[in-house]
């Protein structure tokens, strides 16, 4: 058991578990039954994230979460994090579970790998049956993507060089920024820090941020994987979020008309810890009235 954490990262750490994947051991849960639910946390945070929706979401689903490597309580080597990578680590640890099928709810970068497991799904190279996406806020189209100055500075050639200067101070002071009318706790801005910290994650940060420039070069690809999608997709987005919120909010109904959307006024960044009650509203009310009727319609086209 790690030291020092806060009282509810030592709960996260002690009810989660360890699986070696690719030569990897990730950390990971499974809690709930129903249909299966996967969380995919965001950048540079962890499944923890997720802690405050999973009491509402338990007698919906069975939840699976997971901290991708490089980030939270994973390991975290010295090199590069390809999107594709996490994508093949999320299936290969959903296969050893034997799951084949699984509902997904995204956020910040986990938007980007669930960009890239839908892309699998319509190519007919997912092992794993992909049943409906709801995403947060996250870099979804390169073109509605603000990313703060620290984000940028760590993706340029110089953050191998800035990323061990990187202190709690200014740590803190970017995500109050991001952020919506609420301020993070003192407590949550410890966890997220300690978070970032354990196994060295300072590190590999610019490894891991690296998936900006993936954005941008395989923008057609992940933008497809969402207009061809098949399945319903959603978008809950907190609109006071500077990096990923109204302006994304207005692109994602551009693009996907046809796709519903739920507002979170004053929300931020984070939806999931600033909201928690609102997050877990929109995406049962998606389910209900998006997949649901989809799958009776579906039904009803079988008999």
């Amino acid at each position: 058991m790690p030291t020092g954490l806060t009282p509810t990262l030592r709960h996260w750490y002690q009810q989660g578990q360890f699986k070696t994947i690719r030569g990897q051991q990730l950390f990971f849960g499974v809690e709930g039954e129903g249909p299966t639910l996967l969380l995919i946390h965001g950048f540079p945070s962890a499944s923890w994230d997720w802690h405050r929706l999973l009491p509402a979401l338990r007698p919906h689903f069975q939840i699976i979460y997971l901290d991708m490597l490089g980030f939270g309580f994973s390991d975290k080597p010295l090199r590069a994090y390809p999107i594709g990578l996490q994508a093949d680590l999320i299936t290969d640890l959903l296969l050893h579970l034997n799951i084949g099928q699984a509902h997904i709810l995204a956020h910040d970068y986990g938007d980007t790998v669930a960009q890239e497991l839908l892309a699998r799904q319509i190519k007919q190279r997912s092992p794993i049956r992909w049943l409906s996406c709801a995403l947060l806020n996250g870099g979804l189209f390169p073109e509605a993507h603000r990313p703060l100055l620290i984000q940028k500075l760590l993706a340029s050639p110089l953050g191998s060089w800035l990323a061990p200067l990187l202190g709690q101070r200014i740590f803190f002071r970017n995500l109050k920024r991001i952020w919506g009318q609420t301020s993070p706790s003192k407590h949550e801005l410890t966890a997220l820090w300690q978070l970032l910290q354990f196994n060295q994650g300072q590190r590999v940060i610019p490894q891991l941020i690296r998936y900006m420039n993936e954005r941008r070069t395989h923008r057609a690809r992940w933008a497809s994987a969402l207009t061809q999608s098949p399945i319903p997709l959603g978008l809950i987005n907190g609109t006071a979020d500077p990096i990923s919120g109204h302006q994304l909010l207005e692109r994602f109904r551009t693009l996907l008309p046809h796709c519903p959307t739920y507002s979170l006024d004053g929300v931020g960044h984070y939806p999931q810890l600033e909201a928690p009650q609102a997050t877990v509203d929109a995406l049962l009310t998606f389910h209900l009235e998006r997949v649901a009727s989809l799958t009776e319609l579906k039904q009803g086209v079988t008999a």
